[in-house]
C-alpha cells in the first residue's frame, strides 16, 4: 500500500478559489482532473498546484451540482501517472479503504478507514459511508480500495460524527465523464431541474433547453470581485508584483512566495487583524541558542516585524500584524514590501550562518 500511496502523491491535485479550498485527481483514460463541484462553485477558472507542475490556473469544464462533481482542464506538456478507476459493485460493507486529500496549506495526507454502508441514500444518491478520517480540504479526493483503484470520489462528512465521511461511488463518475464527452470538450453542466446535460453554444445560455430551469455554464460565471479589506489587501499584492490569482487561498486568505519564503496572509474580519505570517527555515537540530538569541536582537531592531517559533513544525515565523482601520494602499505597500523583503532576506541568514534548515516544500 506505501507504493500506492506514493504514487497518487503525483496524481491527487490541491485547487483553491477565492471561497474555498480543495482536492482533486487526475484521470489519465479521459485527460480530466476530478473534484467536487462546491469545491469550485462559482468560478470559472481555479487555481490548481501539484508536485508535476507549477502552480497555475486552469478552467472549469463541467458543474454537476446533483452529483457534487466538476471537471477541470489539464495543464499542457506535463507526465502525470495513470491510476485505475475501480467497479462500486465490488466494495462491500467491512473492506479497508484510504482516503487522500492534499488541500493548500496542509500536507499530503492520507486516512484509513472501513467501509460501514454501502447503500446510504440522500437526494436519490446511493453514497459510501466510511469511517476514513476527512477534513474539509479532502473534498474532492480519491477514495481507494487495498489494490490502489479508485472506488469513490470523497463529498462530505458529518460533523462531530466521528469520522462518519461518505464518498461517491464510482460508477456516478464513470457515467457522468460519458455523458459530458457527447458535448466534445464544450463547457457544460447538469441541469438540476431534469438532470439533463446542457452544453455552451457560443452564448450564455441562461436556462435548460429541456425544460426551461434556470441554469449557469461555467464558461460564464462572473469573475471575482473582491470587496472592502479584501480588496486593498489584493491591490497591495499586484502593488508588490504578486499574481493576485494564483495567490488566494480561500475567504479572505492569500499565499505568495518570495525567493525561499512562503507568506500567508489572512484577515480575521471579528478582529480587524491582518496577519502576514512568513514562514521561514527550520530550527536546527543543535547550537540552537546562538540562534534564538539572534532572534531575540531582531525583534528589538526590526521595526513593524516579529519573529517566533512554532512549537509543534519547529517553523521560524516573521510575522506582520495591522488593523483594518489602520489599512490603506499608501501605508500597506511599505508595510508589505518591508514584510516580503525581511522574509527573503532573514532566511538566506538563518540557514548560513546559525544552521537552520531550509523548508521542504510539502
Amino acid at each position: 500500500m506505501k507504493e500506492i500511496i506514493e504514487l497518487y502523491r503525483n496524481v491527487v491535485i490541491q485547487i483553491a478559489t477565492p471561497y474555498s479550498k480543495g482536492t482533486g485527481f487526475y484521470v489519465k483514460e479521459y485527460d480530466l482532473i476530478v473534484t467536487n463541484e462546491h469545491v469550485v462553485r462559482g468560478n470559472r477558472e481555479v487555481v490548481i498546484d501539484s508536485s508535476r507542475f507549477k502552480r497555475q490556473l486552469v478552467e472549469v469544464l463541467f458543474v454537476d451540482v446533483k452529483h457534487d462533481l466538476a471537471f477541470l482542464s489539464v495543464p499542457k506538456d506535463v507526465e502525470i501517472p495513470k491510476v485505475n478507476l475501480g467497479f462500486v459493485n465490488s466494495v462491500k460493507e467491512g473492506d479497508n479503504v484510504v482516503a487522500i486529500g492534499h488541500p493548500f496549506g496542509l500536507k499530503y495526507t492520507t486516512t484509513q478507514g472501513i467501509i460501514s454502508s454501502t447503500f446510504h441514500q440522500q437526494n436519490d444518491i446511493t453514497y459510501l459511508q466510511h469511517d476514513a478520517a476527512l477534513n474539509p480540504g479532502n473534498s474532492g479526493g480519491p477514495l481507494l480500495n487495498m489494490r490502489g483503484e479508485i472506488v469513490g470520489i470523497n463529498t462530505f462528512m458529518i460533523r462531530d460524527g466521528e469520522n462518519i465521511g461518505f464518498s461517491l461511488p464510482i460508477n456516478y463518475l464513470k457515467e457522468t465523464i460519458v455523458e459530458y464527452n457527447k458535448g466534445d470538450g464544450r463547457s457544460g453542466t447538469r441541469c438540476t431541474a431534469c438532470s439533463n446535460m446542457v452544453f455552451d453554444r457560443g452564448k450564455a445560455v441562461k436556462y435548460c433547453p429541456h425544460c426551461g430551469a434556470k441554469i449557469t455554464l461555467p464558461t460564464y460565471e462572473e469573475d471575482y470581485e473582491p470587496v472592502g479589506v479584501s480588496k486593498t489587501v489584493e491591490e497591495l499584492l499586484a502593488a508588490t508584483d504578486h499574481d493576485v490569482k494564483l495567490s488566494r487561498r480561500g475567504p479572505n486568505n492569500w499565499e505568495i512566495h518570495q525567493g525561499s519564503a512562503k507568506i500567508n496572509i489572512t484577515y480575521h474580519e471579528k478582529t480587524g487583524l491582518i496577519i502576514g505570517d512568513a514562514f521561514l527555515c527550520n530550527l536546527p537540530k543543535e547550537s540552537i541558542g546562538p540562534l534564538y538569541e539572534y532572534l531575540l536582537k531582531q525583534n528589538y531592531l526590526i521595526e513593524g516585524l516579529t519573529f517566533s517559533v512554532n512549537p509543534k513544525g519547529h517553523d521560524i515565523i516573521l510575522s506582520l500584524l495591522i488593523y483594518d482601520r489602520y489599512l490603506n494602499v499608501d501605508t500597506g505597500i511599505q508595510l508589505f514590501k518591508h514584510l516580503f523583503e525581511k522574509a527573503d532576506h532573514y532566511d538566506d541568514i538563518l540557514v548560513d550562518e546559525f544552521g537552520a534548515i531550509w523548508k521542504q516544500e510539502d
